[in-house]
């Protein structure tokens, strides 16, 4: 405990009280160890005070400072409304909180505001007042009255009073620390309890989904051909997905493992202590600020955020130095990963797409991922002097990362790849919902008017299918799509197009290059592997006639969404407003006869 000396406002009278009896203090303060009752520790401080000084009635008071207000505590022949609450400009507490110090009276009835009646005989009593403190901060008040007027108090009664207001100042803190504990015990029971009732829970409804599925499967086969009940069939097959999914869901929890029982700050260090072991780069961590806690989904995107950085550094930069900061502010959370490194030229970002582990892949998932927080990211790089990633979320889970998390239906042929897509996304991307997963054109047709998914995940046979009913008005909606297609023809790229994809998964995508792409084509951002671009550059020769009609602006638009960069980016790079933007790309799309943005980037 600190304890501040205190400004003492008092008057001296002759004929101090007899010095304290130390053993008597002693004793009282070996037994308020291991006490937490706060109210008969208090009860049993003031007794003991009262009894020393040859006085019969006293209070305590705890102090609300920062409300405004207090509560009288403990009455010891007072009578003075115990258990009530009083605004801190009344009564003798208000003027002990006000000067800071102890005061003395030779008559209570001086006090402002104060609550005690005329006809109580302490109307006319002297009365002395002692600040309880604890780190500088007033927690409370000590009141002691004299038996009648002609008692007056003295400065060794005032010393004797001030050890008390200490002893008091230990009990109400023993009593808060001890509660702070009780609660975190029970909060952890609670939490210890629930997770095994929603174990309890997905083991039974687990099951008993898994059979309605298997019975709706066999009713599904049994029902002829053309019957009215099979679409009702197919509908509860939908819904009994999206309820076992959702139940694993709960039970597989969205914290990665990087992060399982760690602060972001542990994860981090664990993270470069990792990198360090197998690679020469000379790498250093800083935090700065006061630490708050972050709500699970941003210290999850930020940790990804990072891991991405510095995976782009060390395996694309040649760096020899990287820098990673974590820099807490009033305004947020912001991160910073620098290195000295090749640097790049933002205009060539299209060549710089490799595969889908380039760094210009990285980066559009580390947009995807700030923008899902509703941060704002800044990508500095010049060549030959290194690159800078800086990013700023809110501590809380407000914006995007709040609302409802976008709405995938996977939709493939192959069971095998379905049952991955739907694990690694429920797994390791928490801004994914699953609804669903179906096999065949109609069952993906009826899903998507069932459940309205933000998008869809399709492989390479539902790839023709689903674009020629779109063609034909089949669904009236444009939600982006990403195919899972390893080798894309020329006639799958433009199939692509007319369908609305946004993106391409190959079947040797990790899972990051898996949440990447598909939370960047949720946002209407658009990724693509190596190959896929090549493809789609070869086949803009074709298509110069319909490309020639654009403006210079309009073609540095175009160039920008080639490049995956959203509307913001494309109005801060250009030094262009959003809206401006939005005019330009619809006036491509009216020159150019292109449905959709997808289709636009094609043309040359």
């Amino acid at each position: 405990m600190q304890q501040l000396p205190m400004p003492t406002i008092m008057r001296n009278h002759p004929g101090s009280a007899p010095l304290p009896e130390l053993d008597r203090i002693t004793e009282l303060a070996g037994g308020l160890a291991g006490q937490f009752e706060l109210v008969p520790l208090l009860e049993r401080v003031l007794g003991n005070a009262v009894a020393l000084l040859g006085c019969e009635s006293g209070s305590i008071s705890i102090v609300h400072e920062a409300e405004g207000y207090y509560r009288k505590e403990v009455d010891q022949g007072v009578g003075c409304h115990q258990g009530q609450t009083f605004p801190l400009a009344e009564g003798l507490t208000g003027q002990i909180v006000k000067t800071r110090g102890t005061v003395i009276l030779d008559c209570y009835a001086s006090v402002p505001a104060g609550h005690i009646d005329p006809g109580d005989p302490r109307w006319a009593s002297a009365v002395i007042g002692v600040p309880i403190t604890w780190d500088g901060a007033v927690i409370g008040t000590f009141a002691i009255f004299s038996n009648g007027p002609g008692r007056v108090f003295t400065d060794g009664d005032a010393s004797l009073v001030e050890l008390f207001a200490n002893h008091a100042a230990i009990a109400i803190m023993n009593s808060r620390l001890h509660q702070a504990a009780a609660a975190k015990e029970r909060e952890a029971a609670v939490a210890g309890e629930r997770e095994r009732a929603v174990q309890e829970v997905h083991e039974t409804i687990g099951r008993s989904l898994g059979a309605l599925l298997l019975h709706l499967d066999r009713a599904d086969k049994a029902t002829p051909g053309g019957s009215p009940s099979a679409r009702h069939i197919d509908s509860a097959r939908v819904l009994a997905h999206e309820a076992l999914f959702d139940a694993r869901r709960t039970v597989l929890g969205l914290a990665p493992s990087g992060l399982a029982g760690r602060t972001i700050e542990e994860a981090v260090r664990a993270e470069l202590d990792t990198v360090r072991a197998g690679r020469p780069e000379n790498l250093s961590f800083l935090v700065t600020g006061e630490q708050h806690d972050l709500a699970p989904v941003v210290a999850y995107q930020l940790y990804m955020v990072i891991q991405e950085a510095v995976a782009n550094v060390v395996n694309h930069s040649g760096a020899t130095t990287c820098r990673v900061g974590i820099f807490y502010d009033e305004a947020g959370i912001r991160v910073v990963v620098e290195d000295n490194g090749r640097g790049f030229e933002p205009r060539n970002i299209e060549r710089d797409i490799g595969s889908t582990e380039g760094i210009q892949l990285g980066l559009h998932g580390i947009a995807s991922r700030i923008h899902y927080l509703r941060g704002e990211l800044h990508v500095d790089s010049t060549p030959g002097w290194g690159t800078s990633i800086r990013a700023q979320v809110p501590y809380s889970s407000n914006g995007d990362s709040s609302r409802e998390r976008w709405k995938v239906l996977v939709a493939c042929t192959r069971p095998l790849v379905r049952a991955g897509l739907v694990r690694l996304l429920e797994t390791s991307e928490p801004s994914v919902q699953v609804l669903g997963e179906v096999a065949t054109l109609e069952d993906l047709t009826e899903s998507v008017s069932l459940l309205q998914p933000d998008m869809i995940v399709l492989d390479e046979p539902l790839l023709g299918p689903y674009a020629e009913q779109r063609t034909a008005g089949g669904d009236t909606v444009e939600r982006p799509v990403v195919a899972v297609v390893d080798h894309p023809t020329n006639e799958q790229l433009a199939l692509s197009a007319s369908a609305g994809v946004r993106g391409f998964i190959s079947l040797s995508a990790t899972s990051a290059e898996v949440a990447r792409i598909v939370v960047a084509a949720a946002r209407g951002d658009a990724l693509l592997d190596g190959a896929v671009f090549s493809r789609l550059a070869g086949s803009r020769d074709s298509s110069d006639a319909a490309a020639s009609r654009l403006t210079a602006r309009e073609l540095q638009v175009r160039n920008l969404l080639a490049e995956g960069l959203a509307d913001k980016q494309i109005a801060t790079r250009l030094g262009i407003s959003v809206k401006t933007v939005e005019k330009h790309v619809g006036a491509m799309l009216r020159k150019t006869g292109a449905r959709n943005r997808t289709m636009l980037v094609t043309l040359q």
